[in-house]
Formats: C-alpha cells, structure tokens, sequence
C-alpha cells in the first residue's frame, strides 16, 4: 500500500470522502489517505494529524515527495487538536483504531467540531459504544459497512449531525444501516461471530473459576440476538 494504490479498506473510506472536501485524517500515519485523495483531484485540501513522532515524520515525508505542502498540513497533535477553525473541514477521517478510542477522541475535544462535518470512522472493533456516541451528540448514522481484508473483518461508519436521533440496543450493536442492508460480508462476518461467541460460553461452562454472572449474561445475549439475526 501506497499513497497511489491505497488498500482495500481505505479505498473504501476514500469513496464516503464528498469531492471537494477539506478533509482532516486523524491519526494518518503516513497520510496515504490524503496524499491519494489529492492526487486524484478529489479533495481541496488536508490536514493529517499524528500524536507519535515516527509517523508525523511519515507523513511528511510522503507529502514532500509528493510535492503537496500547499495542499497538505501534516500536523503533531493529540486527536482533533490537529485542526484549527481556519482549515474550515467539512469532512473527518478517523480510521484503523479502537472504536472506544474513536469515540474518545471525539468526545475529548467536541469543541472542535463545527457540527457540519461528515464523520468517516473505520473502527476495529468496539463499534457499539462508537455508535452510542455518534446517537448521544446528533449525529445520524448515513451509511455502514463491512469488508473483510487480511482475514479480518471492518466495519465502516459515515455519519453527519441531524439533530436528535434514537437507535435501538441492536442497532447499536449491529449498525442500523447494516441490519437494513445486509450484505453478504455482513452476514459472514456475523456467522463468524457467533460460531466465536458460542466458544467462549463452552469456556465459561468449563472454566474452573468463576465467571462473573453477567458477563456470561452479556455473551449469552449477544448469541441470543446473532442467532435471531441469522434466522
């Protein structure tokens, strides 16, 4: 992967970015996603943000052999500090962590958020609590989806604020869009999910300490739910 054949997972975060974008990449590595954007005449500009100093320096390395310091910020910063009211982004990419860190690093600095952003976030895992936010602060779930690449499955979220908006339990946990859709990498991705699910209650039942009451409630649900969604 390159700043000129991106992989699979980021081509299709590319695809939510709108054309004519400003465009922040939180945690960028090394700004692949921008540079790319850029090159192919899709974005009008870009900040990429990194809080680690080996892939701030990555970064800016691919952005200087591309010659694109007018068109591309690469900035060291913690999260959304990366972007000043002056870049005026109308578009925020957060991509290849944790959903919980995600959700974190848009709750640690929601000051920075205008509201009009379109919000493409590419969780590995924790998607839930990723979507309990987005649901808390306004922010309607537009478009999921999953792909499976390197053996292991990811799940895109693109949303933008609206207003109020109320999700179910299930929905957070599965996406609201997704269970509309249902693609074929959806349903695969489940059916793997609840042949692991239903391996971890065997090693509860086998475990010789106990196990804490209601995480096996929590996983006996989840099975619950994945069985009914695949019935």
């Amino acid at each position: 992967m390159n700043e000129q054949t991106l992989s699979a997972r980021l081509e299709r975060v590319a695809a939510h970015v709108p054309v004519g974008a400003r465009l922040a990449d939180i945690g960028s590595d090394h700004a692949y996603l921008p540079v790319a954007l850029t090159r192919r005449g899709v974005i009008a500009a870009a900040v990429a943000g990194e809080v680690a100093l080996t892939p701030f320096h990555s970064a800016q390395c691919t952005v200087r052999e591309n010659a694109l310091e007018q068109l591309i910020s690469v900035r060291l910063a913690n999260g959304l500090g990366a972007i000043e009211a002056q870049d005026a982004i109308t578009a925020i990419s957060i991509c290849g962590m944790g959903g919980e860190t995600i959700r974190d690093i848009l709750e640690a600095d929601k000051s920075r958020l205008s509201g009009e952003e379109r919000l493409i976030l590419q969780p590995n895992g924790g998607e839930g609590p990723l979507r309990q936010w987005l649901m808390e602060n306004g922010y309607r779930i537009l478009c999921e989806e999953v792909l499976r690449e390197n053996r292991f499955d990811y799940e895109i979220i693109v949303a933008e604020r609206a207003g109020p908006v109320a999700y179910t339990a299930r929905e957070l946990y599965f996406g609201p869009m997704q269970m509309q859709v249902r693609s074929p990498a959806f349903v695969q991705k489940w059916q793997r999910m609840l042949r692991q699910k239903q391996r971890i209650l065997s090693n509860f039942a086998r475990a010789r300490q106990d196990v804490p009451e209601q995480k096996v409630e929590d996983v006996t649900r989840q099975v619950r739910w994945i069985a009914e969604l695949l019935a």
